[in-house]
């Protein structure tokens, strides 16, 4: 297993374990199973392991395997603050309790705020005392570092990086995504100011791993050295100096062995150029059927009326290359979460963006295309509920 260090110094295996996806059995986490997998993982080297609050059942199931097989001081424990479920300081202090009991420990190593939306959210947050909280259990060991999980543009990002002194923070990224969500150049700003970035979704949710088109696969098939798409989608990104822990979600020995198996030989910049344009064929093939153009080059943010034009099109292309639902969870995630909104719907077609754009994309037009695709009912639901939502209640 190769590492890399933390902001401190600690080493950190670059292949983290996501623990959203323990195996189940009957609609709940297979316990055996599971115990399977961390005992594996941590005897091949894996120290980082990532779980949130609302996993149903996964902090706990964690907890409980740590410490059955002792193993709690051999690992990095890292999980969320739902910080859209706390309407109070005392909410704070409550949740984090169960957190710590959920996982059978007195302390939190990386402790992110999940799902931060833009600095708005945080300043919410602060409002309610997260910041005295935060240095409260930092003193008292209670709490090693503190970062945040993301969804959303570039700019947001960058603006959250630049809101506080953050020890970490965590973004999608992947060959895919090389030019939305955060992206190269959010992941690039946060190494900057000197922070470990953990990478979910490099497979996007598996999809990256199996089913691929005919032409892409191809694209693959021809190349050498052969591997997998998975794995060189691990290698895209372990190839990056700015990229610390990269999280699987593992639910089989057999693909817990071969990724440690490819963490053990990966490193920073071994990635031929030839590996690279191989990588980018497949991605041109995948998204070959894409119904925007959109490179996610931001030229045309930022949006007047807060719109996340990059974001809003990843999403609608995504319906057509991984299906609806997959599209409008992104959706909703970088757009439908925040207080003001950043959807398509926000649009008011003043035509700025369009004067930037360097693929010449009828902007406003796909804007409309993309608002009827994805703002059904489902997405109106979701944004009723956080213009309601008050967590200072």
């Amino acid at each position: 297993m190769n590492y890399r260090n933390d902001r401190y110094g600690l080493p950190l295996s670059i292949l983290g374990f996501g623990c959203m996806r323990f195996p189940q059995s009957g609609g709940r986490i297979d316990m055996k199973a599971a115990e399977s997998l961390v005992r594996a993982a941590v005897g091949a080297g894996i120290n980082y392991f990532d779980t949130a609050y609302i996993y149903p059942g996964s902090e706990a199931a964690l907890g409980e395997i740590l410490e059955k097989n002792g193993l709690r001081d051999r690992v990095r424990i890292a999980t969320k603050l739902p910080h859209y479920l706390i309407r109070s300081r005392e909410g704070l202090e409550k949740l984090f309790r169960e957190e710590l009991k959920r996982l059978h420990t007195d302390r939190i190593d990386y402790y992110l705020m999940h799902m931060l939306t833009d600095v708005s959210a945080w300043e919410r947050m602060k409002a309610l005392g997260v910041e005295d909280f935060l240095a409260e259990k930092q003193r008292s060991g209670a709490i090693g570092q503190v970062g945040f999980s993301y969804h959303g543009g570039t700019e947001s990002f960058c603006r959250l990086i630049d809101a506080r002194d953050w020890d970490f923070c965590m973004i999608q990224y992947n060959y895919m995504d090389e030019h939305s969500q955060a992206g190269r150049r959010g992941l690039a700003y946060a190494h900057e100011k000197g922070l470990p970035v953990m990478i979910m979704e490099p497979l996007r949710g598996g999809k990256l791993a199996g089913n691929l088109p005919r032409a892409a696969q191809d694209v693959f098939d021809a190349h050498q050295p052969r591997r997998t798409p998975a794995e060189w989608a691990f290698r895209w990104l372990w190839d990056q100096e700015e990229v610390t822990v990269v999280l699987s979600g593992m639910n089989s020995l057999g693909v817990l062995a071969r990724n440690c198996a490819a963490a053990s030989s990966a490193k920073a910049g071994a990635l031929a150029e030839e590996d690279r344009e191989m990588l980018r064929r497949a991605a041109a093939a995948i998204n070959a059927d894409m119904a925007v153009s959109c490179t996610g080059c931001g030229y045309c943010m930022p949006c007047p009326r807060g719109v996340d034009i990059p974001g809003v099109f990843a999403a609608y292309n995504r319906r057509f290359s991984e299906g609806r639902a997959a599209a409008l969870r992104e959706y909703v995630m970088c757009t439908a979460l925040r207080r003001d909104g950043a959807g398509a719907s926000a649009c008011v077609e003043c035509g700025k963006c369009e004067q930037h754009c360097p693929q010449s994309i009828h902007i406003r037009e796909e804007l409309r295309k993309a608002r009827g695709a994805l703002e059904g009912l489902p997405y109106k639901a979701v944004r009723a509920g956080v213009k309601l939502f008050k967590p200072y209640g």
